[in-house]
């Protein structure tokens, strides 16, 4: 038996001893004296400020510095860890840390030798310059500079942290959406540095240099790149050139990100091009063509791929068994075409999936996934009826399929479960042949568009609707009359577009007070009745269509209560009556574009509101002239203004005052019994493209001043009593003599009467001058301008002829 002093005891009892000393906690270690004066002075240089983090994605921003005391144990400071034997710092993780400053270049900071970790993320370092210093840490591992704002170059020195694993150096943050260049400075990466980084960091697993601009680099560059890598992300980097097929060739690369690279191009390789690893592959908004691979449906793990806004043809893959993993799936915007094949509707995890504006054709499948969050197919040839499967995917949130050429009738009961259908970017069905009914809506829905399409029958389904925002039920066959329950739920409505349409009656909706419409479109029905007062309760009205209609009433004087209104149609109703201001027309000082034409409005022009239509006057835009008859505008309401009182019964002059609307584009006041001169100061109208002034009385002679309009494309005096020479130069050498017919004492080009004395009196009024009725003679010729955002158009109907159509016809 063995004795308690024998050597063997001795021996176990001291390895006792030592494992369970070894096992202990050890001391905290103290950070030495030099690093934390070097931390301290760092602080010094930086103020604290929550907006420098207002970007932070991983956690709450966090002044940590705040915790650092002299005197303390910098180990302990918030951030900062230090190596449990030597006390030197090791880790710094300042990210979302408050910091607001110029970030010193030569700083005590960097004596730090014994850093591997670094993280500066999400602070703010306006216009620094990333130093050359920063390759001073042999040790390091991980640097993260990403989203604080520095600048300039980034330094080649970098390349020298040959142990790095993970570089981050985005320049914009993630949250931006795509196709926002975000302000401010910029990185920028030069050759010889992407080259000596991709030949020195032959460990590094990780790099992001988001939104970096590398429009200087030849993509070849990265053609050695570690085969170590598992995430590259290039996104927004101005690349340029034809991508090396390597990069889809990284043996262990999960993660690839070569969005926005516009001018990227490239195709994909046939085979063998991508990691089984690979989870997240983003590739939109480049140039990449060519066909879509088989092999792209292997990979087994991928959950991401969007090959949106690229120049893709051909087929899809028929592969089966694809993607069993995949969530998100974005091919829209390129030229893909064929039928959809099968394995798109069976894809068992899959919640977003676009294929929006491209080529497919055949008919919708049925959807076997319930998962379904999102689906976009808008913009294609999809013919057929929309699948029934549909009405089973409850979490749907999101449906368009609009502008294809789907067909048949909708069940009423197809929606009406779909209780998640409410975000703007959500259910339309515009521009199809579907017909029947309106179906019923679940009531959540904040967005609906059913435009363009064959749907008849009353709109009293739209009523149990509670949140609706957007609702588009124009071009279609609805009738009957305008529900009551519109007026009731427009505190959440901010645009009704019934355009188009059968609707009959009297607009009889009262809008309640706190209304929240912006557009409100009734153009071309069969609506009657004076319009609703109760419409001064939408104080943010912004246009406000009532055109094409059978409108019986005096001018809506209650309009000056709308502030905000910026486009007035009511063309082609029977509105009559003067319309001068009722009491001070101030409020009506945003107005750019004014269509009272093809009414019964007489007595004298209303100077009082014309002259107050400030914002007409020295508007800046981007300078680009609106030429032609056929006229596109997405942004009207910042670069279009225009005046069209034609065929009505005005008298009097042309107000002086009109003059002063300096940014007018277009002005028409043709076809009435206007008198006295055309007023010189039109020449002030600089931004005028077509002026149609033709069928009044008009006397004296043309004014040599408009000679200044150089944008005037379109111009009408004819059916006047004009005399004298027709301007000569610039403009007025492109117009032709259907501009100038009716008015015996004009002469000069392009008439074929010369000018001489014997021309220069005023003659006798022609027979038709005080006609408005249409006398067959008439070559018409108008500007249409159809309006995307507001859903509306204008036909300024200015005839060459000396009576007036007054058929208006809406668009």
């Amino acid at each position: 038996m063995m004795g308690y002093h024998s050597p063997t005891f001795c021996l176990l009892l001291c390895s006792h001893f030592i494992s369970v000393l070894c096992s202990s906690p050890s001391p905290t270690h103290l950070c030495s004296p030099n690093q934390s004066a070097a931390l301290f002075q760092f602080k010094t240089h930086f103020s604290i400020n929550q907006t420098a983090s207002k970007n932070c994605e991983y956690s709450n921003p966090k002044a940590k510095t705040t915790s650092w005391k002299k005197g303390t144990n910098c180990c302990l400071w918030d951030g900062v860890s230090c190596d449990n034997i030597t006390g030197e710092v090791i880790s710094l993780d300042l990210s979302c840390s408050c910091l607001s400053g110029t970030f010193p270049s030569n700083t005590t900071f960097f004596l730090l030798s014994s850093l591997q970790r670094l993280d500066l993320s999400f602070n703010d370092f306006g216009k620094s310059e990333i130093s050359s210093n920063f390759g001073r840490f042999p040790s390091s591992t991980h640097l993260d500079l990403s989203y604080s704002w520095f600048s300039g170059l980034v330094p080649y020195e970098i390349s020298y942290l040959s142990n790095l694993v993970s570089l981050y150096l985005s320049y914009r943050p993630t949250t931006d959406l795509i196709g926002f260049q975000a302000p401010g400075p910029i990185l920028k990466l030069k050759k010889f540095a992407v080259n000596e980084i991709v030949r020195n960091l032959t460990k590094v697993r990780e790099i992001y240099l988001d939104g970096i601009d590398m429009s200087s680099i030849d993509p070849n560059s990265l053609v050695n790149l570690s085969y170590s890598l598992t995430s590259l992300s290039l996104f927004g980097c101005h690349l340029r050139g034809k991508l090396p097929d390597n990069i889809f060739k990284l043996p262990n690369i999960e993660y690839l990100r070569l969005d926005e690279n516009p001018k990227l191009t490239g195709q994909f390789p046939k085979s063998n091009w991508s990691s089984p690893l690979l989870d997240s592959l983003y590739l939109s908004f480049n140039y990449f063509s060519g066909k879509i691979p088989s092999s792209l449906t292997n990979p087994a793990k991928l959950s991401i791929l969007t090959l949106n806004d690229n120049q893709l043809e051909g087929f899809l893959p028929d592969n089966q068994n694809a993607f069993p993993n995949l969530a998100l799936l974005d091919l829209s915007n390129n030229l893909l075409s064929g039928t959809t094949p099968s394995w798109l509707y069976t894809i068992p995890r899959l919640l977003y999936l676009n294929l929006g504006n491209n080529q497919f054709n055949g008919h919708i499948s049925e959807f076997q996934n319930r998962l379904l969050i999102k689906i976009i197919l808008k913009d294609s040839s999809f013919r057929g009826p929309i699948p029934s499967s549909i009405s089973k995917l409850v979490d749907l949130t999101s449906l368009d399929l609009s502008s294809n050429e789907l067909n048949g009738t909708i069940s009423l009961n197809m929606f009406s479960e779909l209780q998640n259908l409410k975000k703007l970017d959500v259910f339309d069905l515009h521009s199809n042949f579907i017909e029947g009914d309106l179906p019923k809506l679940p009531p959540n829905i904040r967005f609906l568009s059913v435009s363009n399409n064959s749907l008849v029958g009353t709109l009293s389904g739209i009523c149990n609707m509670k949140f609706i925002e957007i609702l588009d039920l124009s071009h279609n066959d609805f009738s009957g009359i305008i529900p009551q329950c519109i007026g009731s739920f427009s505190q959440s409505l901010s645009s009704l577009n019934l355009k188009m349409n059968k609707l009959h009656g009297a607009i009889t909706s009262i809008f309640a007070k706190g209304c929240a419409l912006k557009n409100l479109n009734l153009n071309s029905n069969h609506l009657e009745g004076p319009l609703t007062p109760s419409i001064t309760n939408c104080k943010e009205l912004q246009v406000l269509d009532a055109r094409n209609n059978m409108v019986n009433d005096s001018f809506p004087h209650w309009i000056e209560a709308l502030s905000e209104l910026q486009v007035l149609v009511l063309r082609s109703n029977r509105f009559h009556g003067p319309i001068t201001a009722a009491t001070s027309p101030r409020s009506l000082l945003k107005l750019r574009i004014v269509d009272l034409s093809y009414n019964n409005l007489f007595v004298p022009l209303p100077t009082d509101y014309i002259k107050n239509f400030k914002r007409m006057i020295n508007i800046i835009d981007d300078g680009k002239a609106v030429k032609g008859f056929e006229i596109e505008l997405v942004k009207i309401l910042t670069i279009f203004t225009s005046i069209d009182l034609s065929c009505n019964n005005f008298e009097g002059q042309i107000p002086r005052d009109i003059g002063e609307l300096s940014s007018l584009r277009g002005l028409n006041l043709s076809h009435n019994n206007l008198v006295g001169h055309i007023p010189s100061s039109l020449r002030n109208m600089t931004r005028l493209e077509w002026l149609d002034l033709s069928s009044n009385k008009l006397s004296g002679q043309i004014p040599t001043g408009l000679l200044d309009l150089t944008f005037l494309s379109s111009f009408n005096v004819s059916c006047n009593q004009l005399v004298g020479p027709i301007p000569k130069g610039k403009q007025f050498n492109t117009f032709e003599n259907g501009s100038y017919q009716g008015n015996v004492g004009l002469c000069g080009v392009p008439l074929s009467r010369g000018c001489n004395n014997n021309v220069l009196g005023q003659p006798p009024p022609a027979p038709w001058m005080n006609s408005h009725e249409d006398d067959g003679s008439k070559l018409e010729f108008g500007w249409k301008v159809v309006v995307i955002g507001y859903g509306f158009g204008f036909i300024f109907g200015a005839a060459m002829g000396c009576g007036c159509l007054r058929t208006g016809v809406g668009v």
